[in-house]
């Protein structure tokens, strides 16, 4: 696609990455055949073709307005239309640099300044556990609205003590530790039953996603050198951690991502990119655990007993480009797992805070998504939906009875007999 930039964004950081993107776009509209909010709405400017074109009109000069930054905000980032586009377009950075500049001119509303700085600020906050435990112990009085955003209490288990040679660093995250905290805790064990030690760095917080896609990038990059920093003794000694593992792919692509962000900065460029080659999905280590796993399941899993529906986010199969790990390992394994027949590709409406800034949307997408699992499995209701992402499974478990879980914990219950 030819783009003109206007003089103010030529030579610039975002002008020069926007300009290499957009030649890549062909026009060819593969991408609104998967766009969830297109399906839904139907309008062009809601679909990833005609957010390209609002993007390439302000980085040629035309004012943005709100109606433009409506239709950015509509976006969910799930990035499946960077999987469909047969051009290598990399729309998630393009929408990024687009949301930044139109934010620069198009001033919002009160209320929508507040909301998004109430997510930015509370969700990485240490306010944020103790917060979440407050609304648990009163969750049964709480509107529905809210309820839904507060998941009931969780046993989480104990954190192995055994040392291993093998050793590997394990993002904790900002929200999973107060919402899922079996999900840290069941991955250390599965990870210590394969003889792999996981360590915790103590200054590691935020991934810096949240504070990044609410448009302070700023802040975003913040927490990511924070992260670094954190990591780096870990990382950079004879006695290194072998990758950095990650259990919600939300976090995981904003990592992996850190290298790119972080390019220009010489003080941090080299340290981050090595810190994203590092950077492995959970499900990115099943194959290498499989034999002990395998060896240790033997006569515990029931293939005809428990029917498990699984999604797989929008971060793991688009953003990291890994598909059908966690199916076919865990069916290995000998656990009975299905997926979408036809929408496994589809985002659930979970999105970071899109399900708070966006519900109307996220909801109908939710629903959507939980008809789709339920046809998976013939119209027999599944004993359990499983996922990969700590926004996936609360935003799926808001609209259903089933309980919705991470595949780790299932894995880690096979392995302790429960």
């Amino acid at each position: 696609m030819q783009t003109q930039l206007a003089p103010q964004y030529q030579g610039t950081p975002e002008g020069q990455e926007a300009e290499a993107i957009l030649r890549k776009c062909v026009h060819c509209g593969f991408c609104t055949a998967t766009c969830p909010t297109y399906q839904l709405l139907g309008d062009e400017l809601d679909g990833p073709r005609g957010r390209i074109y609002l993007i390439k009109q302000v980085l040629e000069g035309a004012t943005p307005t709100r109606k433009t930054q409506q239709h950015l905000d509509r976006c969910l980032t799930c990035r499946n239309c960077e999987s469909t586009c047969p051009s290598g377009v990399q729309y998630g950075h393009l929408v990024d640099i687009g949301r930044k500049l139109v934010d620069e001119q198009v001033p919002r509303p009160l209320g929508e300044r507040a909301a998004r700085w109430a997510l930015k600020e509370g969700l990485p906050s240490p306010l944020f556990g103790p917060a979440m435990k407050a609304g648990q112990a009163v969750r049964g009085l709480l509107p529905d609205a809210v309820r839904a955003k507060v998941p009931a209490p969780q046993q989480s288990g104990a954190w192995p003590v055994r040392e291993h040679a093998r050793r590997v660093l394990m993002l904790a995250g900002c929200v999973q530790p107060a919402m899922l905290p079996n999900v840290n805790r069941a991955t250390a064990r599965v990870l210590d039953a394969a003889g792999i030690q996981a360590i915790v760095a103590p200054q590691a917080g935020c991934c810096g996603a949240v504070k990044f896609h609410l448009n302070d990038q700023e802040g975003g990059l913040a927490q990511a050198r924070a992260n670094i920093d954190a990591w780096w003794p870990y990382v950079d000694s004879p006695a290194g951690v072998e990758s950095i593992v990650i259990n919600a792919s939300g976090c995981g692509v904003m990592v992996k991502d850190y290298g790119h962000l972080l390019r220009g900065d010489a003080q941090y460029a080299e340290r981050a990119a090595r810190i994203s080659a590092l950077t492995r999905d959970l499900s990115e280590l099943l194959p290498d655990l499989l034999p002990e796993l395998a060896e240790r399941l033997q006569g515990r899993i029931d293939p005809g007993q428990a029917l498990l529906a699984y999604h797989p986010p929008c971060t793991l199969q688009h953003g990291q480009k890994l598909r059908g790990g966690v199916e076919t390992h865990l069916a290995a394994l000998g656990f009975r797992l299905t997926t979408c027949r036809t929408e496994s590709h589809l985002c659930c409406g979970s999105a970071g805070t899109y399900s708070v800034l966006q519900p109307a949307l996220a909801y109908q997408l939710r629903d959507r998504k939980l008809d789709a699992l339920g046809d998976a499995c013939g119209g027999q209701k599944p004993d359990a939906i499983l996922s990969a992402n700590v926004g996936c499974i609360t935003h799926l478990q808001s609209g259903t009875d089933v309980p919705v879980r991470h595949w780790i914990e299932v894995l880690d219950e096979a392995l302790i007999g429960r």
